[in-house]
């Protein structure tokens, strides 16, 4: 491993996620208050952002939480309006799932109009995610593409709900087009870094804990 970033240096580019089917408002709480005490930022259930918002650490903590989650085929308008809702409510960016049926079809202005329709409803950052395990290498590339020309903010391997998670490769060729997420099947600190040293400027991981617990501490 060439790079290595201290537990105060990873932190930041950390979003600890909880969005499991099952997520409580006690499991938010908890995830708000690991990231409040290590210094990450915290991805959460849509529902749960309002209340979020008022928690003792949120201040400290930079708010994502997700729109179209987690399979991307709600209807383009029901997506906007999410989305403007989550940011009402407190979210400070939003992580946005693709519509893979429409890109597989070929029907790539449509997926450009959905993402640019969401970015222009919201003044906080938009990451979008592709799904990079239902993908080819071509269609990957053509759902950057579709990111770029709505004004993403980022892009995003996986949800974590589909088969398989970042890889390398995917990270690698996603970074060619904007700034990376590598999310899903990210567990320790050597596959965090192993992202950031292929291009992620962001790491989504329910995991952040045992992320950090095994980077160096500084000097």
């Amino acid at each position: 491993m060439a790079t290595e970033l201290t537990r105060s240096e990873l932190a930041p580019l950390i979003d600890h996620t909880v969005l499991g089917p099952e997520t409580t408002p006690a499991d938010v709480e908890t995830v708000l208050a690991a990231a409040g005490d290590h210094g990450m930022n915290a991805c959460i259930p849509p529902y749960a952002v309002a209340e979020a918002v008022e928690f003792e650490y949120a201040p400290d903590v930079t708010i994502a939480t997700v729109v179209g989650f987690p399979h991307g085929q709600h209807d383009h308008e029901v997506k906007r309006r999410e989305g403007v809702a989550a940011w009402q409510a407190g979210a400070d960016e939003l992580d946005v799932v693709i519509n893979v049926g429409r890109l597989k079809a070929g029907e790539d202005d449509a997926v450009r109009a959905e993402l640019a329709e969401l970015v222009a409803a919201v003044p906080v950052p938009v990451k979008v995610i592709i799904e990079t395990a239902l993908l080819t290498d071509e269609e990957k590339r053509r759902a950057c593409e579709a990111a770029v020309a709505a004004d993403a903010a980022m892009v995003k391997t996986s949800t974590g709900f589909a088969d398989g998670g970042a890889t390398v490769e995917d990270v690698e060729l996603m970074s060619e087009y904007l700034p990376v997420k590598a999310s899903g099947g990210i567990g320790s600190y050597d596959e965090a870094m192993a992202m950031i040293e292929a291009g992620a400027e962001r790491i989504g991981a329910s995991s952040g804990v045992e992320i950090l617990n095994g980077a160096p501490e500084a000097e």
